[in-house]
C-alpha cells in the first residue's frame, strides 16, 4: 500500500489541527501548498539524496524486470506475468509521489493544483491496493504450482492470468473512486496548507471545514474489503502450501519446494510489515515528533518499489541467470 495504506484509508493520520498553520478566509482553493517535511527544511538537500537514490533503484530495477521478462520467452508464464504487473504498479506508485517530493526538496516547489492533488491521491490509493491484489494473485499461483503441479498450466492459462489482472485493476480502481469524489465535495474554507510531502487522503480532507466521518467510515470499509481480503486469501493459500510441503517425503524436497516461495514471502513482507509498523507509530506514537512520522510515511512509498526488483532479481534463478547473461553480454 502512503500515509501508509492503513493510515491513509482509515484516517489515523498525524495529529494536526488547523491552528498549526496559517489560516485564511477563502473557499475551495484552486491550489494547495505541500509543506514537505515540516521541521526538517534545513536538511532537505541531504534528505533528497537517499530519496533520489531509492527512486533511481526502483525505476531501474522494475524496468529491468520488465525488459528481461519481455525478452526471454522461457519466462512467459503466470508467475512472471504477475511479476510484470507488480513492476508496473511499483513504477506508477513511486512516480506519482517522488518527483513532487524531490521538487519540494530541491526547488521549494510546493504548490499543487487541486485537481493534481486529487489525482495524486487517487493514484497512491488505487495502486497501493493493486500492489496488494497482485501479491494475492501471486500467492494463488504458488498454491496451484505446489498443491496442483500437474494442473498448473491448465488452471493458470494466459487468459485466466489476464482476467485476474483485470479484476485486480478494476477492484482497486473502482473502490478508490469515492476518495477523490468525496474530497472534491468538501468545502475548504480555513487553509490550503497540507503538512505533508504529498496529497494523502486524510492529509487533504483534514483541511475541510465539514464533517468528514463518511470518508473515515468508507476508508474502514475499503481497508477490510481490499487489504483484509488479500491478507485472508494469502494466509489461506500458504496454509495449504505448508500443509502440502510437510507431506513431502524428504527434507530436501521440502526445502526446495519452500524455496520457490521465498521471493514472494519477502515481497509480502516488504509491503505489509513497513505498512503495519508505520500504522502503529501513527496510532500510538503520540510522543514521536511529527516530522519523523511524516518522514517515515514519505519513505514508505519507496520501500516496496525499491525492494521488489531486488528480491526478484536476486532470488529466482531464472531472472538472476538472465540478468547475469545481460551484463556479461554487454561487457563482451
Amino acid at each position: 500500500m502512503q500515509e501508509t495504506t492503513l493510515c491513509l484509508r482509515v484516517g489515523q493520520f498525524l495529529p494536526y489541527s488547523m491552528s498549526d498553520s496559517n489560516t485564511t478566509d477563502f473557499t475551495n482553493p484552486s491550489t494547495f501548498i505541500l509543506l514537505g517535511i515540516p521541521g526538517l527544511e534545513a536538511a532537505y538537500i541531504w534528505i533528497s539524496i537517499p530519496f533520489c537514490a531509492m527512486y533511481a533503484i526502483a525505476v531501474l530495477g522494475n524496468f529491468t524486470i520488465l525488459f528481461i521478462v519481455k525478452r526471454e520467452p522461457s519466462l512467459h508464464g503466470p508467475m512472471f506475468y504477475f511479476l510484470c504487473m507488480l513492476a508496473v504498479t511499483d513504477l506508477v506508485m513511486c512516480t506519482s509521489t517522488v518527483p513532487k517530493m524531490l521538487s519540494i526538496f530541491w526547488f521549494n516547489s510546493r504548490e499543487i493544483s487541486f485537481s493534481a492533488c486529487l489525482t495524486q491521491m487517487y493514484f497512491v490509493l488505487s495502486f497501493s491496493g493493486m500492489e496488494s491484489g497482485i501479491l494475492m494473485a501471486m500467492a494463488f499461483d504458488r498454491y496451484v504450482a505446489i498443491c496442483h503441479p500437474l494442473r498448473h498450466s491448465t488452471i493458470l492459462t494466459n487468459s485466466v492470468v489476464a482476467k485476474i489482472g483485470l479484476a485486480v485493476v478494476l477492484r482497486s480502481g473502482i473502490l478508490t473512486l469515492p476518495y477523490p469524489i468525496l474530497a472534491r465535495r468538501w468545502p475548504y474554507c480555513r487553509t490550503n496548507i497540507i503538512p505533508h510531502s504529498y496529497c494523502g487522503h486524510i492529509a487533504v480532507v483534514n483541511l475541510a471545514c465539514a464533517d468528514i466521518r463518511i470518508s473515515s467510515y468508507y476508508g474502514l470499509f475499503d481497508l477490510f474489503s481490499v487489504i483484509g481480503m488479500d491478507v485472508f486469501f494469502i494466509t489461506v493459500s500458504y496454509t495449504h502450501i505448508l500443509r502440502a510441503i510437510f507431506h513431502l517425503p524428504t527434507k530436501d524436497a521440502r526445502l526446495k519446494t519452500f524455496g520457490t516461495c521465498i521471493s514472494h514471502l519477502c515481497a509480502i513482507s516488504a509491503l505489509y510489515i513497513p505498512d503495519f509498523l508505520s500504522s502503529l507509530m501513527h496510532r500510538f506514537g503520540h510522543n514521536v515528533p511529527r516530522h519523523f512520522l511524516i518522514l517515515i510515511t514519505s519513505v514508505y512509498v519507496l520501500v516496496p518499489p525499491m525492494l521488489h526488483p531486488i528480491i526478484y532479481g536476486v532470488r529466482p534463478k531464472q531472472i538472476r541467470d538472465r540478468l547475469l547473461q545481460l551484463f556479461t553480454h554487454n561487457k563482451t
